[in-house]
């Protein structure tokens, strides 16, 4: 069996920022409109940052050598948190420090990757609390959480929300276990508050088995799903078409060039639309990241300071 080698250091339960009250109806100025990328042909790729440790702006500092498109289409921050607050026994959307000042500085650490037009979501994590995506319970518990999420979108004007069941502790401050209503209820309600963003599975934990509920299937609700497993090739178990999935998965430093570039010419070869990489840092790691967009879009990776 597979371990996932996330060894993500997360400050969340020593330094967080409650957000449990947002402004309804608050919205971002997004400034100016996202300038066209350059055409790109080929997979959809996703880069995971750890903000606390590096800068979301890494991501928008590759370009393809051969036409200058973004290596990256979609840039992930890691990672907000569900927790769960023990006076009104209610799961809580928290940021630690780290998060917090990326949101806050979105002019300047968000808004430039969405003016090269790579798309900015937030995943959002277990933190040991007993609270998560999937043991919510009741139908408005979750449609409250969905609620917080949508907001935080529209606050700070993200392109969407990443969900990662992992590190819930489910049962710890009393909280139930996983339950099959759960995760359906709150994807549902979270899709009604925002059609048009992205939402998106890395395919771990209890909540990404329970998609099914009362007739009703989530799975077409997500616009992409993972697998967790970095190194290795997963086909994540979700109704989706083959171009909203990626069944690679690289920890970029942490798995080697030769398997990055054989899983992307895996991606290519059995037609699926997207490439899953983690961890990028702040160091010049175009030759890890060649070796994948070599397979990808024919084509080295460029980095600029």
């Amino acid at each position: 069996m597979f371990t996932p080698v996330r060894s993500r250091i997360r400050t969340a339960a020593l330094a967080l920022s409650a957000i449990t009250v947002l402004a309804l109806g608050a919205t971002a100025t997004t400034g100016a409109a996202a300038a066209p990328a350059p055409a790109k042909q080929g997979p959809t790729s996703v880069a995971y940052v750890e903000v606390n440790n590096n800068s979301m702006l890494n991501v928008g500092k590759y370009t393809l050598a051969n036409g200058g498109g973004n290596v990256f289409d979609v840039a992930v921050i890691f990672a907000a948190n569900i927790n769960y607050n023990t006076g009104t026994k209610a799961a809580t959307l928290y940021f630690n420090e780290n998060v917090q000042r990326v949101l806050d500085n979105a002019a300047t650490q968000i808004r430039p990757l969405q003016q090269k037009g790579i798309k900015v979501v937030l995943s959002v994590l277990g933190n040991h609390q007993g609270a998560g995506f999937a043991n919510f319970p009741s139908q408005q518990a979750a449609s409250t959480f969905a609620k917080q999420l949508s907001d935080t979108v529209a606050k700070y004007g993200l392109d969407g929300i990443d969900f990662d069941d992992e590190y819930a502790d489910y049962g710890n401050n009393g909280t139930g276990q996983p339950n099959a209503s759960s995760f359906v209820y709150l994807v549902s309600a979270l899709r009604a508050n925002m059609p048009d963003k992205i939402i998106s599975l890395y395919n771990i934990g209890p909540a990404a088995s329970r998609l099914s509920y009362g007739g009703v299937d989530v799975s077409s609700k997500f616009d992409y799903a993972w697998n967790p497993y970095y190194g290795t090739w997963q086909v994540p178990g979700i109704a989706l078409p083959k171009s909203k999935l990626s069944p690679a998965a690289v920890q970029i430093g942490g798995t080697s060039q030769s398997t990055a570039a054989a899983l992307a010419r895996r991606t290519v070869s059995e037609g699926y639309g997207v490439y899953l990489t983690y961890n990028l840092d702040g160091a010049d790691r175009s030759a890890d990241v060649s070796a994948f967009t070599r397979e990808l879009y024919g084509s080295d990776a460029h980095y600029t300071p």
